[in-house]
């Protein structure tokens, strides 16, 4: 069983210039958002740090494969519709 700790014996140990009843309450995590909105980390690969020494270099190539996704995409042919020919059919009116 456990002992149960009586409230005058905790405070015993707590100097007199502590007064925690004159402190703001906060939440907790509450920059949490804030870095998850303006930090995105990521975790390489020891050969992957190898070839980009820096931040600023990663950052760059990165970019330039952003660029080239962009450009290959509006490049790329646009898939036909469902359900519709690319040719019309022509009927014979009687």
């Amino acid at each position: 069983m456990k002992k149960k700790v009586k409230k005058s014996d905790v405070d015993d140990d707590m100097l007199p210039e502590y007064d925690f009843s004159k402190m703001r309450m906060v939440g907790r995590g509450i920059y949490a958002e804030r870095f998850r909105s303006g930090t995105n980390l990521v975790l390489l690969d020891h050969d992957v740090r190898e070839a980009f020494p820096d931040d600023q270099t990663i950052n760059e190539t990165l970019r330039v494969i952003a660029k080239v996704a962009k450009q290959q995409a509006k490049r790329a042919p646009k898939p036909a519709r469902a359900g519709k020919s690319s040719s019309r059919i022509r009927r014979k009116t009687a």
